[in-house]
């Protein structure tokens, strides 16, 4: 079985359009994030933005892979599972991860009752997730390379054949490289740069 090295993404945040039902107003945000800490700013930066707005329900989900993926939904004082689920099954349905996905909404003085609650957060953030560019990105792995300078040229022909990415090199007693190299190119750049006896640390 092939193994999955990439996954899709947005590239930049995002306000959708507004979506309005019975005098209530819903406007999604979309936002990259690539860990939990920068949930909360997200969410202070919008309650200040909308500080007149009755529920700020959001969704995220991050990590690359199905046994790192963590997900959180918030309902904000909305019946359970009537807006932050409808959002976060629009982060399933768009197959996008370190994503980050708000619904502002503005309480228009009528009931929409828990269905049509649900219709008007899923499609918020349909709304802001069919505007916003998603990508797909490859997992990529860092190892730390270290070997003799007599190794040089046949460790930067390796990095130059597999079109490798040296994020940070040191030169003193020793060469040392940071390289990332995409997850399925992994054992197989290993094993070349371990034949060549150098120490190659994940």
């Amino acid at each position: 079985m092939s193994q999955i090295d990439t996954y899709r993404t947005v590239v930049n945040s995002l306000e959708g359009e507004v979506f309005k039902d019975r005098g209530s107003k819903f406007i999604g945000y979309v936002f990259p994030i690539s860990n939990e800490d920068q949930v909360k700013p997200y969410i202070e930066e919008l309650k200040s933005q909308h500080h007149k707005a009755r529920h700020w329900c959001y969704a995220w989900r991050i990590g690359m892979e199905e046994e790192e993926i963590r997900f959180r939904a918030n309902d904000d004082g909305e019946p359970n599972n009537s807006a932050g689920q409808p959002i976060y099954g629009q982060l399933l349905s768009f197959e996008v991860t370190n994503v980050l996905v708000v619904v502002v909404r503005y309480f228009g003085g009528a009931k929409l009752g828990v269905g049509g609650l649900i219709n008007a957060y899923k499609t918020s953030a349909k709304y802001v997730l069919d505007e916003v560019k998603i990508v797909k990105k490859t997992i990529d792995i860092n190892f730390k390379l270290t070997f003799d300078y007599e190794h040089m040229d046949k460790v930067m022909r390796i990095i130059k054949e597999r079109k490798l990415t040296i994020i940070r090199q040191q030169m003193e007693l020793n060469c040392v490289f940071e390289l990332s190299v995409r997850k399925k190119e992994a054992e197989g750049t290993k094993k070349a740069f371990e034949d060549l006896r150098c120490l190659l640390i994940k």
